[in-house]
């Protein structure tokens, strides 16, 4: 085993932080190893101030660091899961999930307006297309705009007014200490999170030596949720444009996953829950997925379809 491991993400303060957190973790179970960042700029940070809605495509944020993996000019690669596209890549694999944070989105205004309080006609920005079509179903006169750029830079434009509300995930502002600017969370029943939301995942290369050390960051109970919420968005060919919302939790011995479809102006969804034992949970999002399209679903993703040609 190497005595030291260089570990590739992101430049942002956030994908450092979770860096950070898993070099933490690692080193607290294997101290005679040292552990190294390389920063590696993707095609996503390269266009973060663009308003290109359509070169947001799959693995926009972690292609070039998955390239390098598969390179072997990095050991392992860490990544917000939200962010790994669902399709395989030959020779990786996702190796651990840590222990997730907070899955849901954030709403922060101005003034503090929580989202049921801010004017009908608010402009809130988002970068998100199943956060724009969710914002869209709780309230039709919402104006939704886009923004681009990291977390500071988006709360600084909305600050500057750019907007009057701003959504993000929760949990990226409260690793980064920026809690205080959220006005509400909002539930799965507003809004239902991105499958693998809140999630840290730790990529590796298939049959590494390494990957016995990094499963035993593994936690297994966001894996399970999150390998059906993933199922179930694979399932429904959902790409990172795709207004689909998914979020699974563990209670009382029984796996639950939510899920929805809309379409981009939010005017048609379809949304539906399941749940099963935890022990016969597998194809869980497989279900749901087919009980979504037997019951609108298949439309809705017709919309999607013809809109994103």
């Amino acid at each position: 085993m190497k005595n030291k491991i260089l570990i590739g993400t992101r430049e942002s303060k956030l994908a450092l932080y979770q860096s950070n957190l898993v070099i933490k973790k690692l080193s607290s179970l294997y101290p005679n190893i040292s552990f190294e960042i390389k920063k590696i700029k993707t095609k996503g940070d390269i266009l973060l101030n663009h308003n290109i809605e359509s070169s947001i495509d799959k693995g926009f944020f972690v292609k070039e660091i998955q390239q390098k993996l598969l390179n072997k000019e990095i050991d392992i690669a860490i990544h917000s899961l939200k962010d790994l596209p669902v399709d395989d890549v030959s020779g990786l694999e996702i190796s651990a999930i840590l222990k997730r944070d907070n899955h849901k989105d954030a709403f922060l205004s101005n003034n503090n307006f929580t989202i049921s309080k801010i004017k009908k006609n608010a402009v809130i920005a988002t970068s998100s297309n199943r956060r724009k079509s969710q914002l869209l179903r709780l309230n039709p006169k919402f104006n939704i705009i886009s923004i681009r750029g990291n977390v500071d830079t988006r709360i600084s434009k909305m600050r500057n007014g750019y907007c009057d509300g701003l959504v993000l995930a929760a949990a990226a502002l409260e690793r980064l200490n920026l809690k205080d600017n959220i006005a509400n969370y909002f539930d799965s029943d507003e809004m239902l999170s991105a499958p693998g939301q809140g999630a840290i995942a730790i990529e590796s290369r298939k049959n590494d030596k390494i990957n016995q050390l990094l499963s035993n960051l593994n936690h297994e109970e966001t894996s399970l949720c999150i390998k059906q919420e993933r199922s179930f968005l694979k399932y429904l060919e959902g790409g990172c444009t795709a207004p689909i919302g998914a979020y699974a939790k563990i209670k009382n011995e029984k796996l639950i996953l939510k899920g929805i479809v809309s379409t981009f102006d939010g005017k048609t969804s379809v949304f539906n829950k399941i749940s099963s034992n935890v022990n016969s949970s597998s194809d869980l999002g497989i279900k749901l997925a087919q009980l979504i399209l037997n019951n609108g679903g298949k439309k809705v993703l017709s919309i999607i379809r013809k809109h994103e040609k």
